[in-house]
């Protein structure tokens, strides 16, 4: 009996800890090598980014939607053992500052651009999730000196249908135990992030704790309006792209969003994880690291 609790709690807390990755809320972080917590200043505004590894080459991950830098935590070591990693919290998220804005994508672009430039970065492969893909993809069409590759993860930014029901957005956003169950739902394969009251109770806590919903509230009347989509511009991507994708992702389907990119982006190479959601950074963080490191030593050739 000793041995099914302790092995239950050891579950737990695996799931727990997925569970904080996924909602950015994780402060017990294994340390990578080099890796140091700094800040920024942009337009006023404090931006926290983790930096990690020494190499020439710059890697920036860029989180999602209700995101943070620890998104990344399963992947910043691996990556800076050979490159120089930057992670942001991204304005509006984690530790970063939160004005009260109407924040759009094209925010996120001009913030990074001008973190490139407060950390003297002249080139960077970009790889972002979510909402976090859909940025680096507006900014390599808008600074394409500027970034060498191009990694989208499950990444958003295709127009809704015009009989899209926008108050399906409100899911993003949760408030109730009901909302956080249907978000996860969506996001995870595994079905056990979301089989407890427990699980469900403690992703709630951290989501009201985070204190970015204002941000995710403004950045979903953006979508409302439709600013910043990538439809009809993708075609301007001459970057050398990966798409990384979970086959059952309920917030960007493979279908609608990976195929589509892979469609409209000369060249993209397109990998598939199965029995994975919208994080495979996170769900499937040794075959997402390991076909990274491919990418980015085979673009260096």
């Amino acid at each position: 009996m000793t041995n099914i609790i302790f092995n239950n709690a050891r579950r737990a807390l695996f799931l727990f800890a997925a569970l904080l990755l996924f909602l950015g809320a994780s402060s017990a972080q294994t340390p990578a090598p080099q890796r140091t917590e700094k800040e920024v200043r942009i337009y006023g505004q404090k931006i926290r980014y983790v930096e990690a590894g020494a190499g020439e080459q710059v890697v920036i991950l860029l989180h999602g939607l209700g995101g943070n830098s620890s998104n990344w935590t399963l992947n910043i070591n691996p990556l800076a053992a050979k490159y120089r990693v930057i992670v942001p919290d991204q304005i509006g998220f984690g530790q970063s500052d939160k004005p009260l804005i109407n924040y759009r994508v094209g925010t996120y672009v001009d913030f990074l651009d001008r973190l490139y430039s407060e950390l003297k970065i002249e080139r960077a492969t970009l790889v972002g999730n979510s909402m976090g893909g859909w940025i680096a993809a507006l900014y390599a069409i808008a600074h394409p000196e500027r970034v060498e590759r191009l990694v989208l993860v499950d990444a958003a930014g295709f127009a809704p249908p015009k009989d899209f029901d926008m108050k399906q957005l409100a899911i993003l956003n949760p408030s109730t135990r009901e909302e956080m169950k249907a978000l996860i739902a969506l996001a995870f394969y595994n079905k056990q992030l979301y089989a407890s009251d427990e699980a469900i109770d403690f992703a709630l806590t951290q989501r009201m704790a985070a204190g970015d919903g204002y941000t995710i509230q403004s950045l979903m009347e953006s979508v409302a309006r439709r600013e910043d989509m990538v439809d009809g511009r993708l075609s301007a991507i001459k970057q050398p792209t990966l798409l990384i994708w979970g086959r059952q992702d309920g917030l960007t389907p493979l279908a609608e969003f990976g195929e589509r990119f892979k469609r409209e982006i000369a060249g993209a190479e397109l990998i598939i994880f199965d029995q994975c959601g919208h994080v495979p950074m996170v769900e499937k963080a040794a075959e997402f690291n390991a076909a990274l490191l491919k990418f980015l030593a085979e673009t260096r050739k």
